[in-house]
């Protein structure tokens, strides 16, 4: 592959995502071994070139001779255009930018509670925009809940199958319940806790994939499902706590979490 010299990608080392694909550009000889270096360990020399804000908000791509930068998804379009030149045309296709440039944008904005990590005092953070946090909610509630609903249908040995609605009322009112407690408890985050809660929720629904699976293609005890749905709650919980901790949020958030399911639970049984 061509590799794109002179040009150094600001990533963000508080962000696993950006350590992780920055470094596999490197490492696939996209850009050269001296091309990433993290924005918290900026060369002096290209402090002056960026906005740096808009490097914390978009990752940026600097050419140390031209003093040109890049930001966001023209910055990877620039890397993988130089090294195969066959995808210029498709990258210069303005609807395939555009829908990438939002797509990219919903992922950056997210991206600390996507995968958090511990913040560094005295450093930037990516700029908070409400918008993109609310898609994620609302994409992250539907997608949850249709794959909940689909595994549903595997459990009625022991949980009642209810309505189509069930599981997207259940997610959604959890928002809300847990939106108002942290509201009252420490409104500075709620968007952050949110964000971080309904992360866990949608890699909690992408675990039970494995069993829809299974029982597509393999006659299985339901019991199985049960215990393989227990497992994933565990691990949601264990994650829900860690985050919390990430968070400084404490116990209370974990426990009203799991005090709204065992009561969704019950109501369940009972009706």
């Amino acid at each position: 592959m061509k590799t794109l010299n002179n040009h150094v990608i600001l990533f963000d080392d508080e962000c696993p995502m950006c350590y992780v694909y920055t470094k596999a550009f490197v490492k696939a000889g996209l850009l050269a071994n001296n091309g990433r270096e993290s924005y918290q360990n900026m060369p002096k020399n290209i402090c002056p070139l960026i906005d740096k804000q808009k490097a914390v908000n978009e990752i940026a791509l600097v050419n140390t001779e031209t003093g040109e930068v890049t930001y966001g998804i023209k910055s990877l379009f620039k890397i993988i255009g130089n090294s195969m030149p066959i995808f210029v045309p498709l990258f210069n296709f303005k609807p395939f930018a555009l829908s990438m440039s939002k797509l990219y944008a919903f992922i950056s904005y997210n991206r600390k509670v996507i995968i958090p990590a511990e913040t560094k005092a005295h450093q930037l953070q990516p700029s908070f925009k409400l918008h993109y946090r609310v898609a994620f909610l609302l994409f992250t509630w539907l997608v949850t809940a249709y794959i909940l609903t689909a595994y549903a249908h595997l459990l009625t040995d022991f949980v009642p199958l209810g309505g189509k609605y069930r599981e997207y009322l259940i997610c959604g009112c959890q928002m809300l319940f847990q939106g108002l407690i942290i509201g009252l408890y420490q409104k500075q985050k709620l968007w952050a806790y949110l964000g971080n809660m309904m992360t866990i929720s949608f890699a909690g629904s992408i675990l039970l994939l494995p069993g829809l699976a299974m029982a597509r293609y393999f006659d299985v005890n339901p019991f199985f499902f049960l215990l393989y749905f227990l497992l994933v709650a565990g691990l949601m919980f264990l994650e829900h706590i860690r985050r919390c901790k990430l968070l400084e949020l404490g116990w209370l958030m974990s426990s009203t979490w799991a005090t709204y399911r065992l009561i969704v639970l019950g109501l369940i049984l009972l009706l």
